[in-house]
């Protein structure tokens, strides 16, 4: 009687995918804010103080976080894949 080799083991399995997170109702508002059109910087960044009681600083910092989420794709992936566009044309001007 033979004994047969130990099994070797196979390659490990793939890691689970990532849960897509819920965005908050913050995210869907500046994501919502971008979408629109504005005449001018001033009235962009007063009506980002008005609506989301955050400092236009403070907005841009969400918002380019967002511009890296998937949650944020999903939601809402012409908003998010005009802004990436806009933001790396930016920065290949650098």
């Amino acid at each position: 009687m033979t004994a047969t080799p130990p099994s070797e083991p196979g390659p490990p399995p793939p890691p689970a995918p990532r849960p897509v997170r819920e965005l908050t109702d913050r995210d869907r508002a500046v994501i919502a804010l971008e979408r629109l059109s504005w005449p001018g910087p001033g009235a962009k960044e007063r009506a980002i103080r008005e609506r989301l009681d955050l400092s236009p600083t403070r907005y841009y910092q969400l918002l380019n976080a967002l511009l890296d989420d998937p949650a944020a794709l999903a939601h809402d992936p012409v908003t998010v894949n005009r802004l990436r566009r806009l933001r790396a044309s930016r920065e290949s001007r650098r």
